[in-house]
């Protein structure tokens, strides 16, 4: 059996890695994702404007009553850098999202 740990990931969009990077905190075991429970995470749209969401259980991104929904996989995907999931924009539109660091919470040496 896998030890559990909580992460802070953070991915890239494919197209543009200066755009829209991804931050979300999750427990996992393994390199699957470990919990069901929602989850928060945001977009940094250009460094300026933070995007909060709340990763539903069921792959919707929920950014709040009268906002557009998204939706990913990433609950499917495996936790590991260079990994790649999608995010649906809406119908017709998606992006491809690269796993570019994960870091233990907590991990840092206190002073």
């Amino acid at each position: 059996m896998s030890e559990t740990r909580d992460i802070r990931l953070i991915a890239q969009w494919r197209d543009d890695p200066t755009e829209a990077l991804m931050t979300v905190d999750l427990r996992i075991e393994g390199a699957r994702l470990a919990s069901t429970w929602d989850v928060f995470g945001a977009f940094d749209l250009d460094g300026a404007h933070p995007r909060p969401f709340i990763l539903r259980r069921d792959g919707r991104l929920d950014f709040g009553e009268g906002a557009d929904h998204w939706r990913t996989d990433l609950r499917d995907a495996e936790m590991r850098v260079t990994a790649y999931f999608t995010v649906w924009f809406n119908e017709t539109d998606s992006g491809q999202y690269k796993i570019v660091k994960i870091a233990e919470l907590g991990a840092k040496e206190r002073k």
